[in-house]
Formats: structure tokens, sequence, C-alpha cells
């Protein structure tokens, strides 16, 4: 029989993507904030990164578009998916344009020392749904022996190994955070 009980939270972070037109407009400023403010304070911050592993975005979003990584000190219940993408959401909505279209892409996951774990609106074939219209997308798995594994729907720009290696720093932090007994969500600000 299997006994049931809480996991330890995980690092929140939030992957960022705007054109870069956005970045220097005055945009980040103001979300940064509001990140600090919903997730607590960051911890890891990442250089502006190209973007060019799909055209998915660029239509909405503009061109050339650049993106952002961040890691925040405040550990997340890994139950806190939902609320995170939902939070995410609404702050890419105050942020639309006359014509209704996205600046910014905000994209919330939670890390652990076993997974990263993305939140999505879209379902597919390995997505769970966590309700409220969110699902939970297992986007890597991490081994001793290889570091960052990708599975086969794993995202073109998750699968490099310039982000596997920003991910292994916020794992970094993650796993001195637990060492240090930091297990409780809302720990560390």
């Amino acid at each position: 029989m299997s006994v049931l009980r809480e996991p330890r939270p995980g690092k929140a972070l939030v992957s960022l993507l705007a054109e870069a037109a956005w970045w220097d407009g005055g945009g980040w400023p103001s979300l940064h904030a509001e990140l600090a403010e919903r997730f607590g304070p960051v911890d890891y911050r990442s250089g502006l990164m190209p973007f060019d592993h799909t055209d998915y975005y660029g239509d909405e979003l503009g061109r050339p578009l650049l993106r952002r990584l961040l890691g925040f000190v405040r550990l997340a219940p890994l139950d806190g998916l939902k609320a995170m993408k939902l939070a995410a959401v609404a702050m890419e909505q105050a942020r639309l344009r006359a014509d209704g279209t996205r600046t910014v892409n905000v994209d919330p996951g939670i890390l652990t020392l076993e997974r990263l774990v993305l939140a999505s609106g879209k379902n597919f074939t390995h997505r769970v749904y966590q309700g409220g219209g969110v699902w939970a997308d297992l986007t890597l798995i991490y081994n001793k022996r290889e570091g960052w594994v990708t599975l086969p729907w794993t995202f073109p720009d998750y699968a490099t190994e310039d982000m596997k290696r920003r991910l292994t720093a916020l794992r970094t932090l993650y796993k001195t955070a637990v060492e240090a007994g930091e297990t409780r969500p809302g720990q560390g600000e």
C-alpha cells in the first residue's frame, strides 16, 4: 500500500517572450515588478535570448522575438501550477494591444530536482488537466547520469543545450534551498 504524503514544493519560474522593441520600450519594468509582487523576489534572471525556433508567436507578438527566463526565491507548491498560469494569463491580458493581440507571452512552470513542468492552455496527449483550462506539460526530466533529458514532445527551444544550462543553474539554486531546509511554499522571502 502506498503512503500518501505531500511533496516538497518546487522552484517557480517564468519564461517571457516578446519582440525586441517591447524590452526596450518600457514593457519589461512594469511586468518585472508585477511578477515579483505575485511570485516573490527574483533570484535568477537570464539575459535576453533570441527566439527563432518557430514562427508560431511571431505573427502575434512581432519580430525579432527575445526570451528571458526568471526564477523566484519563493518555492511553489506543485499543485500551484494552475494558479500561476491564471495569474500569467491575467498579466498578458492587461498588456494587450488595441487589436487584442498580446505584447508578451508569460509562461510559468515549476522545476524540481526530477523534472520541469510548464503550464499550458492547450490540451495534448501527454498533458494532464489541472482545472480552469490549465494543462500541465511534462517538458523535461532530469537524471544524474544524463542531466536534462528531452521527451518526444519537448519544445525545440527547451531541448537546446543553452536552455538546459540555464535550467541547471535554476536547479542548483533550488537544490541549495532544499538542502538548507527551505521546503515550505513561500519560505525564503
